[in-house]
């Protein structure tokens, strides 16, 4: 918060001269001067947010202002080029001790177990170990998988928890540029209870750079056995003495409970072991508060950043990812990122959010590779006195260097391919619906990726390959850039707009190409103009009513927030809003925004059971309804399903069978872990006209599955459209 920072100084004339002056040259001998040029920084952002402050610096002279914004730019340039800086005399040593072996360039010092490939320690700016010190060394750093061979998982197990120990140290690359490492392991065939996977782990430390980067290469070879994968990840698990402040966005922030907080009698254990009341905090400021790592999970897309810093030693730890084409299921698909520990995560692959449909199964003999990474761990820190919470901003910034820079060139794997290496699509999406629209519509917003051959929407389900993604700007124009060889078909999705574009054509890219698609045309589920519309079809129930948590539960972080979704028990809320009957929702007068609940739900009895739910939406047709022909179209989309079963009447809540019914489906798991969507699902439901009324109608939503509190559906959006020759309806 740059207005309630008094510690930056409110510049002059001449105190702007002799920065500048003097910035300049100190720039180039030492790093100090980071300090200064980022304080400049500051006062830009000062200058944006903040009104007194504009009025202030005009005061002083319009060209104070264009000075402080070159100086800005400068200390970009300037950060982008720190690691080729001729001038520099640090050095980059590779040492050999006991069982180790450290990679140090003068600003932070990298030790691995040897030959396992552990991250045992990282010493920056005076702190010994970043990382945690008790405990075994081997639980600090390090990447881990969850693994089974079919049909022998083990009950109330999520499979075999393997932490990639390696068996091969090898020295990749070592110069006076770059020091790379590779951790590998190989199966060995004669094994039954090993995972049939080879696996290298790769580290790069770069001279002059405050970090190191990390990737790794799975590979299956021909007549390996079949195998199913639930999660990969790359796990940091920092000093704890020493990082107390998390930070995964700019609203998403703050100080965090310590493990111990956690533990009974401090913590109370909810409805799931990840949700934890704590009743006797170290720090009494979270007492009663509810601590949950899901509370904290964020889109593929959004995790470009987060980690932690020690306010105490002006220090950050952040994990930066410059692309997410590596991750599973496209750019909603939610992952676990930094959480009480302080635990830091670069999550490659889970089924969070989506279920067992996200297994990573592989039938025996089935060849695949695949490189995860590289991620960015970068460290920053601040000279005492500076608000050490700018950290953050400098780590953003960070960020966008890194994407810049991506696909890096400094990588010794041949597996993973440089910018000349890889091809790009271009074109411009229209969406064509006549209903609301003459001429087609630019479609503003909308995300246009490449992935494996499928199906509509198979993208959110896919996780062998690579996904690239890119936001059409507003006339709908898009760049798919730096895509990987191989083949792919074109998917979009358009905010405003159900239903996922697909374009079946399978797109070869081999290096160099670049294919021009020109105008490509989205025609949505749409068979006549609508009589009402509930929500907006933005893949999320994030516009419905999200009530207030329980007082005796709650996360300060989100009070009185857009996501207080996020918040601890938000499904008990409906049975106390509804204690009665179930909701009923008028078309005509109410507001979806204060009267539709975010999530269907079941309702809790006195005797610790559930019961499924009927929601009724009601609405009215004139005297033309004698005009009528053909059918009605009820469309409905989805935003998450969790062992649920959506049914569809009209008039009669009593039919059976239903008009209409998806069977059971998704296994999202959205509710407990306060998300706001899971998978999409899309239907289209035909209501004959014979069945609705003159006047009044009803038609009846119910989910009847009912034995935990966590099966229930999130609407995104429902639409019921009039058949194509009338027009004239009320």
């Amino acid at each position: 918060d740059a207005s309630s920072n008094s510690s930056l100084p409110r510049p002059n004339n001449f105190t702007c001269l002799i920065i500048f002056v003097d910035s300049i040259s100190r720039k180039l001998q030492d790093k100090s001067a980071d300090f200064i040029m980022f304080k400049l920084s500051s006062h830009v952002y000062q200058l944006v947010a903040t009104i007194g402050y504009r009025r202030h610096l005009l005061k002083q002279g319009g060209w104070i202002i264009s000075l402080i914004m070159f100086l800005s730019l400068f200390e970009i340039a300037i950060s982008q080029n720190q690691s080729s800086d001729p001038e520099s005399t640090q050095v980059l040593q590779l040492h050999y001790q006991d069982g180790h072996v450290v990679v140090d360039n003068g600003i932070l010092q990298l030790t691995l177990s040897n030959p396992e490939g552990f991250v045992t320690g990282i010493r920056y700016n005076g702190i010994e170990n970043v990382l945690a010190y008790t405990g075994n060394e081997h639980d600090r750093g390090y990447w881990d998988l969850v693994w089974n061979f079919p049909g022998k998982k083990v009950k109330k197990s999520k499979g075999t928890l393997d932490r990639i120990e390696a068996t091969k140290m090898e020295v990749i690359t070592q110069s006076d540029e770059k020091i790379e490492l590779s951790f590998s392991r190989t199966w060995n065939a004669s094994s039954t209870t090993a995972l049939p996977v080879n696996i290298d782990k790769r580290f790069v430390v770069l001279r002059n750079s405050s970090g190191f980067y990390s990737y790794a290469i799975f590979e299956r070879l021909k007549g390996w056995p079949a195998v199913e994968l639930d999660n990969i990840r790359l796990v940091f698990k920092l000093n704890q003495d020493k990082f107390h402040y998390m930070a995964i966005s700019d609203e998403r922030q703050g100080n965090m409970p310590v493990p111990e907080d956690r533990i009974p009698p401090r913590g109370k254990p909810l409805a799931y072991p990840e949700a934890v009341q704590l009743l006797d905090p170290i720090e009494p400021e979270f007492k009663g508060e509810v601590d949950d790592k899901y509370e904290y999970s964020m889109e593929s897309k959004d995790i470009k950043v987060h980690g932690w810093i020690s306010t105490n030693d002006s220090v950050g730890f952040w994990q930066i990812t410059p692309s997410n084409e590596f991750r599973s299921a496209g750019p909603l698909k939610q992952f676990l990122g930094s959480h009480v520990g302080p635990t830091n995560l670069a999550v490659f692959h889970s089924t969070h959010y989506v279920g067992a449909e996200l297994i990573m199964s592989f039938e025996e003999g089935e060849v695949w590779k695949k490189v995860f990474g590289p991620v960015f761990i970068y460290l920053n820190s601040f000279p005492k006195g500076v608000d050490p919470l700018l950290l953050w901003t400098q780590a953003k910034n960070q960020t966008k260097i890194e994407e810049e820079k991506w696909p890096y060139n400094f990588t010794a794997s041949s597996d993973y391919p440089s910018s000349d290496q890889r091809g790009s699509v271009t074109g411009r999406l229209l969406v064509r619906d006549r209903y609301i629209r003459s001429e087609d519509i630019p479609a503003n917003g909308s995300y246009v990726g490449l992935a494996a051959p499928g199906d509509v929407g198979s993208w959110q389900r896919e996780y062998k390959g690579y996904q690239f993604w890119s936001k059409a700007d507003e006339k709908g124009y898009f760049s798919i850039n730096n895509v990987r060889t191989g083949r792919y078909n074109l998917y979009a999705f358009v905010p405003g707009f159900i239903g996922d574009y697909h374009n079946q054509t399978v797109f070869d890219i081999s290096p160099g190409t670049n294919i021009s698609l020109g105008d490509l045309v989205y025609e949505p589920p749409r068979d006549g103009v609508t009589l009402w519309e509930i929500g907006v079809p933005d893949r999320t129930a994030a516009e419905f009513y999200i009530p207030d948590p329980n007082p005796t539960f709650t996360n300060k972080l989100y009070l009185n927030r857009s996501d207080k979704y996020r918040q601890y028990g938000l499904w008990e809320r409906y049975a106390e809003l509804y204690p009665h009957e179930d909701m009923v929702y008028n078309v005509d007068v109410d507001d979806y925004s204060k009267n539709w609940f975010y999530m269907q739900v079941t309702r809790k009895q006195a005797d610790g059971g559930y019961n499924g739910t009927t929601w009724q939406i009601k609405f009215q047709l004139d005297d033309k309804m004698k005009n009528f022909t053909g059918n009605f179209k009820l469309r409905i989309a989805l935003a998450t399903s969790n062992v649920a079963e959506l049914q569809v009447r009209v008039n009669d809540v009593s039919k059976d069978p239903p008009l209409f019914t998806t069977g059971e489906i998704g296994k999202d798991n959205t509710i407990a872990r306060h998300g706001i969507h899971g998978l999409y699902w899309v239907y289209s439901v035909n209501v004959p006209a014979p069945s609705l009324r003159n006047g009044n109608n009803t038609i009846y939503l119910t989910q009847p599955l009912a034995i935990s509190p966590f099966q229930g559906l999130m609407y995104d959006y429902i639409r019921l459209e009039c058949p194509d020759s009338i027009s004239h309806l009320t």
